[in-house]
């Protein structure tokens, strides 16, 4: 077992006076967290401006490297299926998420060169040179979802120094990923683990040159306006529905809802529908309700998990958000929506919740399990309740409405058709190209 998360610079791994215990989903201790004080963390970007430069395809050899080292080795005592174990019971993620995350960081590390290459402005390398902004990324993590460290991997790929600040319940995936990077050879320079209280993410985002930050609304709102901070907040995705479903369609909306836990910012949120949204809405409903709750390292887990505190304030934050809005998976749970899967830990069972009208404010409520809004749509609403999504699904034949998709500042993805697993695609920009904030274009001409 893991018996401590260090905070990890110049390539050693250190303890710290600072630190804080880890518990399991089941109130077990599970690690202790060793946290980086204000001065370390402002030290230690100092210091990782001074690394060497590295040669660019050198760096993309050692990211490619660590991809594979994060998959298949044993790093810090650790195998990859410990890792799993352990990521799993501090995330309460379903355990099948992080051996996909494996494989996902594996073959997304070999194509980083391609990923940021095309995120380069055409005219780059002929009137203009595409170039860093600074020196040192600060990333704030979350802990909703592994896989979401794969972004700063973009930010080395593209010559930044990396200092993570973990997220509280998943310091094992960053943690395996910079000693992945270590091992493959690595400057230890280039990357930083530095554990830490909020207050001490703040002094990271101080520190650092630019800053990645995943936050709630009131990290948003706290952001907003600073040009050196790139904040991704909770993701609102939809779909709509365009007349009639059939059970592909239903199989799609329980996909794009329930995988992986229903933990990603990607996961469906709100549907909408030209047809019956009740009709609709029950029928998800009873496809959802079949889900089964299993602990959480469980091979069948499909569900996260939370200890029932913590469980139970989520159910909470729903049922106020639910005003004049009727849960139709309640009565499919002969027991309640929390579903007792160990010590203390429970399953957070699915929710869809019908409303009649596309502005119900229910409709932006983001939370970490599968919890989706389906409400009626005309076409008379035009793009309005559609509008503001990380993604938008559109299943409808109707192609000057995906144009207008298209040109929304606030749609970020727009997905026309069933598009499986598209949230994999690593060219795909998630919010945008991380390399529009990391770098800018500046002029360039030769006699």
């Amino acid at each position: 077992m893991e018996t401590f998360i260090p905070v990890l610079r110049g390539g050693q791994e250190h303890r710290s006076r600072d630190s804080r215990p880890l518990h399991d989903v089941n109130g077990n201790p599970l690690a202790e967290v060793h946290e980086a004080p204000a001065l370390t963390t402002r030290l230690t970007a100092k210091a990782m401006r001074q690394g060497p430069a590295l040669d660019p395809e050198k760096r993309l050899a050692v990211l490619a490297e660590a991809g594979a080292l994060f998959a298949g080795a044993t790093l810090g005592g650790q195998t990859p299926e410990e890792y799993c174990r352990l990521q799993a019971l501090a995330s309460g993620v379903p355990v099948a998420v992080a051996r996909g995350t494996l494989e996902r960081m594996r073959g997304d590390s070999a194509l980083l060169g391609t990923v940021v290459g095309r995120q380069s402005p055409v005219g780059a390398g002929r009137t203009a040179r595409w170039v860093r902004r600074g020196s040192v990324l600060g990333v704030v993590a979350p802990s909703n979802h592994p896989a979401t460290h794969g972004a700063w991997l973009q930010a080395l790929a593209m010559g930044y120094r990396v200092a993570v600040r973990p997220g509280t319940r998943d310091p094992f995936t960053p943690l395996r990923l910079v000693r992945a990077l270590l091992q493959a050879g690595l400057d230890p320079h280039w990357i930083s683990l530095l554990p830490g209280s909020h207050s001490a993410a703040d002094s990271l985002v101080q520190a650092a040159d630019l800053a990645l930050v995943y936050g709630s609304e009131a990290t948003v709102a706290r952001m907003r306006g600073n040009d050196r901070v790139l904040v991704r907040g909770p993701g609102r995705t939809k779909i709509l529905v365009d007349g009639a479903y059939d059970d592909r369609t239903l199989d799609h909306l329980v996909t794009e809802t329930a995988s992986d836990g229903g933990v990603r910012c990607t996961n469906t949120t709100a549907v909408l529908t030209s047809g019956d949204h009740r009709e609709l809405a029950e029928a998800l409903a009873e496809r959802l309700a079949r889900l089964p709750a299993h602990p959480v390292t469980d091979d069948r887990a499909v569900l996260p998990v939370r200890p029932r505190k913590e469980a139970e304030a989520l159910r909470a934050s729903l049922d106020r958000a639910a005003q004049g809005a009727s849960d139709l998976t309640g009565r499919h749970y002969e027991d309640g929506p929390l579903a007792p899967v160990g010590d203390d830990g429970v399953a957070l069972r699915p929710a869809v919740l019908c409303v009649d009208r596309g502005d119900h404010p229910g409709l932006r409520t983001e939370l970490p399990f599968p919890c989706v809004w389906v409400a009626p749509w005309r076409p008379s609403d035009g793009l309005g309740p559609l509008d503001d999504s990380l993604a938008l699904t559109l299943l409808t034949d109707d192609a000057p409405l995906v144009a207008e998709a298209l040109e929304s500042p606030g749609i970020r993805t727009v997905l026309h058709g069933r598009v499986a697993d598209w949230w994999k695609d690593p060219y795909l920009p998630h919010d945008g190209y991380l390399g529009q904030f990391l770098n800018e274009a500046r002029g360039f001409a030769a006699a």
